[in-house]
């Protein structure tokens, strides 16, 4: 299996993969990922160049209003949109992709991974404690970036390290991260 970064004709198919994993999510008993995702937020992530993979986003840029003043003078890398495809569940491709993000991260020179994930779900908060994250304060206040009630603020880090994720990477060489 390879990764390499998605192209703007890949929009479609990370949209379906979203709309999958949600209605997956409301057969779990979650409103986790109901609303529509803007499609034109993804292309921008598509464009920037972003490193994606199935529909893992990997970013240095953390959401407004989630992590500490001092959380975020220490050298990050954030995970947004881990989706994996129904037709791939079971195979712990989400927990290599976790891996691949927190070697590409190490590479980096970044000191966590960090992620923030649906404050009502449970399931997927054990999911990410299983793999090594840490959970780090709730944040409930505050407006999400779409404008709507702030509903993903469970926070969780783990340190960064190098991975055997078993993935073919065609990505950029990463960037380090300005100290």
């Amino acid at each position: 299996m390879r990764i390499c970064s998605a192209q703007p004709h890949d929009l479609a198919k990370q949209l379906d993969f979203r709309q999958q994993a949600a209605a997956w999510l409301s057969r779990l008993g979650t409103d986790q990922w109901q609303r529509p995702y803007p499609a034109d937020k993804l292309l921008a992530t598509i464009e920037a160049g972003e490193a994606t993979a199935a529909t893992i986003t990997l970013t240095s840029r953390a959401e407004d209003g989630l992590w500490s003043e001092e959380e975020l003078l220490e050298p990050s890398v954030f995970i947004n949109e881990l989706t994996v495809a129904r037709t791939h569940s079971g195979q712990n491709l989400g927990g290599r992709l976790l891996d691949w993000a927190g070697d590409r991260g190490h590479r980096a020179g970044a000191k966590w991974l960090r992620l923030d994930a649906w404050t009502t779900n449970s399931g997927l908060q054990a999911y990410y404690l299983r793999h090594g994250f840490q959970h780090v304060p709730t944040v409930h206040q505050g407006i999400a970036v779409n404008g709507g009630p702030r509903v993903s603020g469970w926070l969780a880090q783990r340190v960064t390290r190098r991975a055997d994720h078993g993935f073919t990477d065609e990505t950029a060489t990463p960037q380090r991260l300005a100290p």
